[in-house]
């Protein structure tokens, strides 16, 4: 690359359209674009918006499974400085409406399959503009007239990406062009970071989350071609292997459990992929032997989250030992460029070995959480550290040890859930006088979501009801998979429901609070 200090998606998509026009940039079933294409259709993007009244730090939204046409809108957008909102499109209609509206998105775009469902939003999304349906987004790009404009600068906010938290509504992070591609210059000399020219990385998780869109920003960092898969399961996935020549892609365990019980995955040939990136919990020993057996592929584990622009800490292929050790129990070490600590109860910087709140600094951390100053105050320092909100505690070498989390979100394949969200779901059936959302171990998915109830005098509380209930309201990885009744929740002194109490049982004799 003629200049590695590229910071913004302008540099990159103008650089690689330099350098390898035609050379394939990014791919979904039979459409494909070159380099150069992409960066006319980009351009053309930028232009469509700023004739559509959409100008610098305005918002769009997509309301979508994985697509070539939001990857294209999005890196447009960000070309302008006009941040992109992917909407998840396993979240209910009422959760789509609240992001979309909080976003004050001037333009809608559905995807494939979700066409009639941004039509059905229309009265309830004041702000927006305009809704355009799948095949009105390509005419948006392909009509286009290219026009000159003013690029963003490194900066600037390019993506906003909602995740949840303990108050019950989900907050929107703002994420710039150098939270997506300022580490990737300190980790260059890293032996996974050096691309081999026919590369290719699928982009197979969901676009609402950093480890969907991100890929997809690795892709164009890397300068490789993109493999876009609108929705992972296994058959798409071996699909995809075997005809896109996929060396990478990012998933999580309970997935790669999922491909190896597939009947076809011992008929598929691997011998392209060379790595293996997964994340949102460790991965189990006899899953690991499992999958070097199958994929012969190389490993390493992620750690991050939305707030620092996914990973920040790494487990390296040489750490993923089918013997095992007592490495492979920790989420790895922090990147070149980012900074770690472990924080006590009064902020003190905590020894080594000792538990507390994981901090961490770096050119990945977030913008700040989308008009809430007050949270953004509560989990990021002025002076740039953000906090996980996860328990752990670092060995002499350097490698973190998750041990706990330190606020309650529950992660069950993969998805995040907050118990805020659940609760405020079933507080309203006329059967529960108080709820409390908890995690408890579970083989296939991690954790899975109990909701532990109390009924009102009188009442019965059926566990089948409450499930039906969660399910009109939220999303279905957010329904409790099981129910208790009990008479009373435990609570503190000053009343505060004391969740560990309720999570002892199930996580009784386990090493780690979490799966």
């Amino acid at each position: 690359m003629a200049d590695d200090n590229l910071l913004t998606f302008e540099h990159f998509i103008t650089n690689w359209a330099q350098e390898q026009p035609d050379l394939p940039a990014m791919q979904e079933d039979d459409r494909a674009q070159s380099w150069a294409e992409l960066e006319e259709n980009t351009a053309r993007v930028a232009s469509a918006l700023i004739v559509a009244g959409v100008k610098k730090g305005d918002r769009i939204a997509w309301l979508g499974k994985n697509s070539d046409l939001y990857y294209t809108l999005f890196f447009g957008a960000a070309r302008l400085g006009v941040v992109t909102v992917p909407v998840g499109w396993r979240l209910a209609p009422p959760e789509w409406a609240y992001i979309i509206n909080d976003t004050e998105a001037k333009l809608l775009f559905t995807g494939a399959g979700f066409d009639d469902a941004g039509k059905a939003l229309a009265t309830e999304l004041p702000k927006v503009q305009q809704i355009l349906t799948s095949e009105m987004g390509y005419r948006f790009i392909r009509d286009a007239q290219r026009v000159s404009f003013v690029a963003s600068d490194e900066d600037d906010a390019v993506l906003q990406l909602y995740t949840s938290g303990t108050t019950g509504k989900p907050k929107g992070v703002e994420l710039t062009n150098k939270n997506l591609f300022g580490l990737r210059q300190a980790g260059s000399e890293l032996p996974w970071s050096v691309w081999d020219d026919d590369e290719v990385v699928m982009v197979a998780m969901p676009c609402a989350h950093i480890g969907g869109t991100g890929l997809g920003v690795m892709a164009l960092a890397a300068g490789r071609k993109a493999l876009v898969i609108a929705e992972f399961s296994p058959d798409a996935l071996f699909d995809a292997i075997e005809t896109g020549g996929v060396t990478r892609f990012f998933i999580v365990p309970a997935a790669l459990h999922l491909l190896l019980l597939h009947p076809r995955c011992k008929t598929v040939d691997f011998s392209r992929l060379k790595y293996i990136i997964y994340g949102a919990s460790p991965i189990p020993l006899d899953l690991l032997r499992e999958c070097i057996q199958m994929f012969g592929a190389q490993f390493m584990q992620a750690y991050g989250m939305t707030e620092t622009t996914g990973t920040v800490v790494m487990l390296p292929p040489e750490d993923h030992d089918p013997n095992g050790n007592a490495r492979m129990r920790s989420a790895g070490k922090a990147l070149p460029g980012v900074e770690l600590k472990i924080v006590g109860d009064n902020g003190e910087i905590l020894p080594t070995g000792a538990v507390g709140e994981v901090a961490t600094r770096s050119t990945n951390n977030m913008k700040g959480y989308w008009n809430l100053p007050e949270a953004t105050a509560k989990t990021m320092t002025d002076d740039g550290w953000v906090f996980t909100g996860d328990a752990g505690y670092m060995d002499a070498d350097g490698y973190l040890f998750i041990h706990d989390r330190v606020k309650d979100m529950i992660i069950s394949g993969g998805e995040n859930v907050y118990p805020a969200e659940v609760e405020s779901a079933i507080y309203g059936h006329p059967a529960v006088q108080e709820v409390a959302v908890i995690g408890v171990p579970d083989e296939k998915w991690g954790e899975a979501v109990k909701a532990v109830c109390v009924p009102k005098p009188g009442m019965v509380i059926d566990a089948n009801d409450i499930i039906a209930w969660s399910r009109e309201r939220i999303a279905g990885f957010k329904i409790p998979k099981s129910v208790d009744v009990i008479d009373a929740l435990p609570r503190n002194p000053s009343g505060k429901i004391l969740r560990k109490d309720l999570r002892a049982p199930y996580w009784e004799g386990r090493e780690r609070q979490v799966n």
